[in-house]
């Protein structure tokens, strides 16, 4: 069976007076129709880098430096610009972070939808309205014909996102990227917009990538995980085995540091250090100066990807010891 989405090896860099700089190195996944995968990892881990770099919105200096991505079996990393273009918010559509960066604040939301429809199919403004009525009715928003001819700034924070994430669904796409989707919300709309997305790609047999820094999020929606750190894949896997058994300290780290419902007033855990800055990143495992289980091997050799690595697998030393 082909896979709706494969990246292979890719490796992404920017390009500095100092040298090249590598953000992403050699990460592999799969993605198979209808299937809901996690992007996890702290800032700097180059998740949002991964999920730009399928439909190659990498701005400059970045670039693939090597690696395929295949979406549909057609590898859509060697495809000229204009090429491209068919697929980005067409076969391909990504939820950005913030709505209000999305959302062009001096036109309207129906006008925005109509001219985003009509980017990419050949059909009558009142046609395309039609359309826009229908996808905002599809993420439950109230009073859909009075919001499109409303403004950005005239709807809330949780409405915006809902209209941002019709807009992504206009053109029917086979995936979704969505980049820290419930940042700018309150726990109430974050789980509203959970529950939308996770039942848009049951209902809809969308794939979807959900980048994010927050386990607890992704463990509600997706179907597997793969956790990110210093550019490279650390764990991957199904999300309920990581969730209940993470392998990989930095994993660990992660899950301990989620609040508990009965925390008894303890501190929560806080994992030593800092992600590593591009431009400094340790010998070895990466991981391995905040890392209270690194061995000599770990400060000079960087750990494979041990199993399977476009499904499932750990880099860690210590896992390969005692398995």
């Amino acid at each position: 069976m082909t896979h709706l989405l494969d990246v292979q090896d890719l490796v992404v860099k920017f390009r500095l007076r100092a040298g090249d700089l590598t953000a992403l190195n050699g990460i592999n996944f799969t993605l198979n129709p209808g299937e809901r995968m996690g992007l996890v990892g702290e800032s700097g881990a180059g998740k949002s880098v991964a999920g730009f770099s399928i439909i190659n919105l990498i701005s400059k200096p970045g670039f693939i430096a090597s690696g395929r991505v295949l979406f549909e079996g057609e590898e859509i990393s060697a495809y000229p610009l204009e090429q491209l273009r068919d697929i980005r918010g067409n076969r391909i559509s990504m939820i950005f972070q913030d709505p209000m960066m999305t959302l062009n604040p001096v036109l309207t939301i129906g006008t925005q939808m109509v001219e985003t429809i009509q980017a990419h199919n050949k059909v009558s403004t009142a046609h395309a309205r039609e359309i826009a009525l229908e996808k905002l009715q599809k993420v439950y928003i109230s009073s859909p014909g009075k919001r499109l001819g409303q403004y950005p700034h005239e709807l809330s924070g949780g409405m915006r996102q809902r209209v941002v994430i019709a807009i992504s669904l206009l053109t029917n796409p086979s995936l979704i990227i969505a980049d820290e989707p419930t940042t700018a919300l309150d726990v109430t709309i974050q789980a509203e917009v959970m529950a939308l997305l996770l039942e848009l790609c049951k209902n809809e047999n969308m794939g979807l990538i959900l980048i994010t820094h927050d386990l607890g999020v992704v463990s509600q929606v997706t179907e597997k995980i793969a956790v990110m750190y210093a550019g490279r894949i650390v764990e991957q896997g199904l999300t309920d085995e990581i969730v209940t058994n993470p392998r990989h300290p930095y994993t660990r780290g992660l899950i301990q540091a989620l609040p508990q419902g009965k925390s008894g007033g303890r501190r929560l855990h806080q994992i030593p250090g800092m992600m590593p800055n591009l431009t400094s990143i340790p010998q070895g495992c990466a991981f391995h100066p905040r890392c209270e289980q690194a061995m000599d091997i770990c400060r000079q050799v960087a750990p494979p990807l041990f199993g399977d690595s476009a499904t499932s697998g750990i880099a860690c030393h210590l896992y390969a010891q005692t398995r």
